[in-house]
């Protein structure tokens, strides 16, 4: 199983950002992590991070064929990533949406999520552990396919 981790706006700045929001993390810490739980549980893992979202899509595209997943945490795309969201919900493969912190919290509880319909998991608020919970839903699924 492969499972494509994808970041967007403003994640290269993790370890800058309000740490009270976001943690002291480094993008690279925090995927250093994500690797480590990935390879602990038998999942291969890959990392893309872009503040531009048509970057974020042709990604999606480029590794269509070769994932059994995305993670994605669309960041400053959350609320009008439509493009990004529609990429993934149409490209045949199952994603999850992670945000580290509580969006609604920040954002107020009308926000708009353009991901969150169509995900399979949708995990927020508890930072680096968002993603392996998303992994650990991935490698959960396929092993109660195979069985």
């Amino acid at each position: 199983m492969h499972i494509a981790v994808l970041n967007g706006p403003n994640l290269n700045r993790l370890g800058k950002r309000p740490v009270q929001q976001y943690g002291n993390e480094t993008l690279a810490q925090l995927e250093a992590r994500i690797g480590a739980h990935a390879s602990h549980i038998g999942v291969g893992v890959t990392f893309f991070q872009s503040n531009h979202e048509g970057e974020l899509i042709d990604r999606v595209y480029d590794d269509i064929d070769d994932v059994d997943g995305f993670i994605v945490n669309p960041a400053g795309l959350t609320t009008y990533g439509r493009s990004l969201a529609d990429a993934l919900a149409e490209c045949g493969v199952p994603y999850a949406v992670v945000h580290l912190s509580q969006p609604y919290r920040h954002r107020g509880s009308d926000m708009l999520d353009v991901f969150r319909d169509r995900a399979a998991a949708y995990i927020c608020g508890l930072g680096w552990r968002g993603y392996a919970a998303a992994l650990d839903a991935f490698a959960d699924t396929a092993r109660s396919e195979s069985d």
